[in-house]
């Protein structure tokens, strides 16, 4: 997994988490939705990213 798009995708599960945590202290279901999908979002970067270096040798 190329270094960047490894620290890409822990920032935005990073973002996605402090999102959400600060969603549920104001009450705020949107931000916690928006948190989700980010925090979702890295996830799928990160799985995308490990998929490629199956392959490699």
């Amino acid at each position: 997994m190329a270094a960047s798009e490894k620290a890409r995708a822990k920032a935005e599960q990073a973002v996605g988490k402090a999102a959400q945590a600060v969603g549920r202290a104001t009450g705020n279901e949107k931000l916690i939705a928006k948190g989700h999908a980010a925090e979702t979002a890295g996830h799928a970067r990160e799985a995308k990213e490990s998929a490629k270096d199956v392959g490699r040798p």
